[in-house]
């Protein structure tokens, strides 16, 4: 049996990596110089399952900066990256709902 780590990474369209800084929490996403970054439009897209693979052991290999990572899928309009998903909509807009006490006054 194959551990999960060593299974061979499926994608389906543009994918970064993102994980969660270890200071404050905070969703962090992988760049292109391989730091991280708060903004999800500085993180580095690829479509390419060898380079996903790739970059999230480098991502996983030091938990110094960010824990947790793992390979999100994004789309890709006119130059911007948006989420693919609820959970990464939620992750970087907040819950999809307004929180008791965060309503107008």
């Amino acid at each position: 049996m194959t551990a999960p780590q060593q299974q061979k990474l499926k994608i389906k369209g543009p994918v970064v990596i993102t994980g969660n800084r270890l200071g404050d929490g905070a969703v962090v996403y992988l760049t292109m110089d391989g730091g991280w970054s708060t903004q999800l439009n500085d993180a580095e897209v690829t479509t390419l399952a060898d380079r996903a693979t790739q970059l999230l052991s480098e991502a996983n290999a030091s938990d110094i900066d960010a824990v947790s990572a793992y390979v999100a899928p994004v789309i890709v309009e006119a130059g911007s990256i948006k989420p693919g998903n609820l959970r990464e909509r939620i992750r970087v807009a907040g819950p999809t709902f307004a929180l008791p006490g965060s309503e107008a006054r």
